[in-house]
């Protein structure tokens, strides 16, 4: 599932359609993607509207139009936004284009696990609004930390990191590169870590998101050649750092990939 700087990367692809009024809207109704969403009223109001700003939050991205129209995305696991030039035909998975003058910003989700909402109205929608912090934000505190870590002292620590209620936009890799950043075990519990470990850990997450941004969100480059990131895919590789060969194992459902030498359990 695309994570915080794969969302910013391709929400940042429709921004080469700023300025130009929509001419035509077209869209699979039935699609899973509109579930909730009221189709009719997003044709209409979208017709004639122009981009104006392109805003992400976490996994979540939003489109600002002209007229007070706006248009929310969640990629799900296999969805993508992009542009094409016109004339532009939709593929099969291809559930929202947007037809502009010379470009089609495109929606595309082929297990339809993503989704659309619309909203009219001159302030920013109210899912949006009550988002959590972001972890680049001054909110993000190491107070705030620290409370989450005590409400949920006995879950694994890369579970936690998970949740996006506390980190979001954090996903499977950037809560691995955590732990490994940290020297920690996935396995470690929440409500274990020191202050000392607290204030690191708050330090690592904000350092991950942040080159993240830069590399992966910027223009898909990969990340620093001494991260876990570049070894943590497939099995048989061993740890940039110690050269120790890294463990890859389910977690609670999810694919967690460690070094078993250095990361060590509290």
């Amino acid at each position: 599932m695309p994570e915080l700087a794969e969302v910013f990367y391709f929400a940042t692809q429709w921004a080469a359609g700023e300025g130009k009024p929509v001419q035509r809207v077209e869209l699979h109704a039935k699609s899973r993607v509109f579930r909730g969403c009221d189709t009719e009223a997003l044709e209409e109001g979208l017709n004639g509207a122009a981009l104006k700003e392109v805003l992400t939050h976490g996994k979540q991205m939003l489109f600002k139009f002209s007229r007070g129209q706006w248009l929310a995305v969640h990629l799900g696991m296999t969805g993508e936004t992009r542009v094409a030039p016109q004339p532009y035909e939709a593929a099969k998975h291809d559930h929202l284009v947007l037809h502009l003058r010379g470009q089609a910003l495109i929606f595309t989700d082929p297990r339809q696990f993503g989704l659309v909402r619309y909203h009219q109205g001159s302030a920013l929608p109210g899912f949006w609004q009550g988002l959590p912090p972001e972890i680049q934000s001054d909110a993000f505190t190491t107070a705030l930390l620290t409370g989450v870590l005590q409400r949920h002292a006995r879950v694994p620590l890369k579970m936690l990191l998970l949740d996006q209620r506390y980190f979001p936009g954090v996903g499977n890799w950037m809560a691995d590169e955590i732990m490994w950043q940290m020297k920690l075990s996935p396995a470690t519990p929440s409500g274990s870590l020191t202050g000392r470990q607290v204030t690191a850990l708050h330090r690592t997450v904000k350092k991950v998101c942040k080159v993240a941004m830069e590399t992966v969100g910027a223009d898909w480059t990969d990340p620093p050649q001494d991260w876990l990131f570049r070894y943590r895919w497939e099995d048989g590789h061993v740890c940039p750092r110690c050269q120790a060969e890294l463990l890859r194992e389910s977690l609670r459902g999810r694919t967690a990939c460690w070094c078993p030498v250095c990361q060590k359990q509290n």
